[in-house]
């Protein structure tokens, strides 16, 4: 099937959203700007060099379906709940008017101090680098989204409780966040649910800000694309943790820049996979100030006929001196025909830096699993034990001691589950 015919039920889609659907009208320039793009590229191939581990085959908007895992990891944490139902805000289960008071929110068409932020982290170019990526699905996410929120966190406010982004409905929904984080404001962000096809999220963190980002996918039982891009100021702190677990389809996009000096930004990741899971989180982190670090944490367990795919970059643009850049990716293989790709990169074009990829594959260490059952573990008892200790470097990197548990939490169910099984 050539490449019109195959972008025919998107245009289909397309044209019949922005005729009638309410929604059209917000950003109605972005949108069809992002469509064209997403027109243009076509759905990925593994023709295209950051899709060749990830096949889509042939997602279209008459095949896109939503199906939930039981679970909510976040349904007991006390929050600003926002609950998105079929790709609408459903205001009778919100803390709308609660957030509101304590924060700027408005609808997903923004705000005029969001000028200059919608639409602007997505479409921007690093500068001096080999070669740009085209992400399409957050293209897709751009042009067809029916709902979401533009949020502002005041200079200096430190939130008192998280905002919780909960996705629910049979839709295969398409919702947007765009936030800015004030100078000097704090604030925990978590997202949940299976009820959103894509998601897609810009953020700028002003000087001195600091976000904590929280992501668990442990609900989504077929496919889910989100798109984080992330702008992060002068000592400012982005901590972002995703925990994902067997999803037919998961890729999670996530775009960093540190634009201002003495920053911060660590990306972590938690994939736990079993039966036919993939799951693929991509990281582009872009150094363009001084003196800013950043760290790349990924692991993966996988089992039966699980895949995982991590592809990290670290660009160092000319000038970022002082940079301090660390990325490592792991994973440990519980069954033989699962199956891990790594594509660790680094692109440097400054000399006062310190920058290091790593990456390894294996099983679980016998000794250590030999160690446990002398001291009276059953096999699934010490691999679960071994398990738990392996993606705590990961969890690690949330910074709230609560919600890491909450993580582990979910690690250790995942793992009771396999043993049931």
């Amino acid at each position: 099937m050539d490449a019109v015919n195959t972008m025919t039920p998107w245009r289909k889609a397309f044209d019949a959203f922005t005729a009638n659907d309410e929604a059209a009208s917000m950003g109605a320039t972005a949108r069809a700007g992002a469509f064209a793009r997403f027109e243009a590229h076509g759905m990925p191939t593994r023709r295209q060099e950051y899709w060749k581990y990830t096949p889509v085959r042939g997602l279209s908007p008459d095949n896109a379906t939503v199906e939930r895992a039981s679970g909510d990891a976040f349904a007991d944490v006390d929050a600003y709940r926002l609950v998105f139902v079929d790709g609408r805000i459903d205001m009778s289960r919100s803390d709308h008017a609660a957030l509101s008071a304590v924060a700027d929110v408005a609808g997903a068409e923004g705000a005029p101090w969001m000028q200059g932020v919608f639409n602007t982290l997505q479409n921007r170019d690093i500068p001096g680098a080999m070669f740009q990526v085209e992400r399409p699905f957050a293209d897709l996410n751009l042009a067809l989204f029916t709902d979401g929120l533009a949020i502002r966190i005041p200079d200096g406010v430190a939130l008192d409780k998280p905002i919780h982004l909960r996705y629910e409905g049979a839709v295969a929904s398409h919702l947007r966040l765009e936030m800015l984080i004030g100078k000097g404001a704090s604030v925990t962000v978590l997202e949940s649910g299976a009820g959103a096809l894509t998601t897609g999220a810009e953020i700028v963190i002003e000087d001195d800000a600091t976000l904590n980002h929280l992501r668990a996918q442990t609900e989504v039982a077929d496919k889910q694309f989100t798109a984080l891009y992330v702008k992060v100021g002068a000592a400012a702190s982005l901590k972002s943790f995703t925990l994902c677990a067997d999803a037919a389809l998961i890729r999670n996009e996530t775009i960093v820049t540190m634009a201002g000096d003495n920053g911060s930004g660590h990306v972590a990741a938690g994939v736990m996979g079993m039966d036919d899971t993939l799951i693929d989180n991509t990281v582009y982190l872009s150094h363009e100030a001084e003196h800013c670090e950043s760290r790349q944490v990924i692991k993966s367990v996988l089992d039966g006929n699980a895949k995982s795919v991590f592809q990290g970059k670290i660009f160092v643009k000319q000038g970022a001196q002082k940079t301090d850049g660390y990325q490592i990716s792991q994973a440990v293989l519980l069954s033989e025909s699962t199956e891990f790709n790594a594509k660790p990169e680094l692109e440097i074009y400054a000399d006062d830096v310190i920058c290091s990829h790593g990456s390894t594959t294996g099983a679980l260490d016998e000794d250590a699993k030999f160690y446990l059952r002398s001291r009276g573990c059953t096999e699934r008892e010490a691999e679960a034990l071994l398990v738990a200790a392996f993606i705590d470097e990961a969890i690690l990197e949330i910074a709230d001691e609560a919600l890491q548990d909450l993580m582990r939490a979910t690690t250790d169910n995942w793992m009771s589950a396999r043993d049931a099984g």
